[in-house]
């Protein structure tokens, strides 16, 4: 642990002590607490000592809500696990003195990119880490060989919002063009015709 992750753990914990700082607060702004729910993950919701309350698989539906016994609808979507956590809890305060929730992300379904066309694996895969066009290759399996190498397109977006991205993967390799080589954000398609 460096000493400025010291001196701010220190001083949130100074905070957090006299009061000053709420804690779901704290907790909900941790830098290291960065990935989001969207709709379609799967999650499991553990309140502890209350196995009733308990659910091992629920979906976040496609208004990014989710449903829990004495919550009603809580909105999921855009929360990390540890803002839900902290919803779910203060949701269940009316009814339990106090309540242990702990979320778990157990498939993040809504974080995928997919790759089509003249490869030898295409499909949808989970972008569970930074990737890049060529990482997406290759774990589609590589090019058959009809692929148009030099013809690669990603599409981002849909409706008027979308946008197409030239890929041509020769120059790619041979380094003349490594700014093609974007990262792929959830919901790209990268077509291989």
């Amino acid at each position: 642990m460096t000493v400025v992750n010291n001196i701010v753990l220190k001083t949130w914990g100074l905070l957090l002590l006299f009061g000053l700082l709420p804690l779901p607060t704290a907790l909900a702004q941790d830098p290291l607490e960065s990935y989001r729910i969207g709709p379609s993950d799967l999650l499991e919701v553990i309140t502890w000592k209350e196995q009733s309350l308990s659910r091992p698989d629920i979906l976040v539906r496609p208004d990014g809500r989710i449903s829990l016994p004495l919550c009603d609808d809580i909105r999921a979507a855009g929360l990390t696990p540890i803002e839900l956590k902290w919803e779910i809890t203060r949701a269940l305060k009316r009814y339990i003195e106090e309540p242990q929730v702990y979320v778990i992300v157990k498939d993040p379904r809504s974080k995928t990119f997919s790759v089509l066309g003249n490869v030898l694996k295409p499909g949808r895969y989970p972008l569970l880490l930074p990737t890049s066009v060529l990482h997406a290759l290759a774990t589609a399996g590589g090019f058959t060989e009809w692929a148009h190498k030099n013809d690669i397109v990603i599409i981002r977006g849909s409706g008027a919002d979308q946008k197409r991205y030239r890929f041509i993967y020769s120059d790619v390799v041979a380094g003349t063009e490594l700014a093609q080589n974007i990262d792929l954000k959830p919901g790209d398609v990268v077509i291989v015709p």
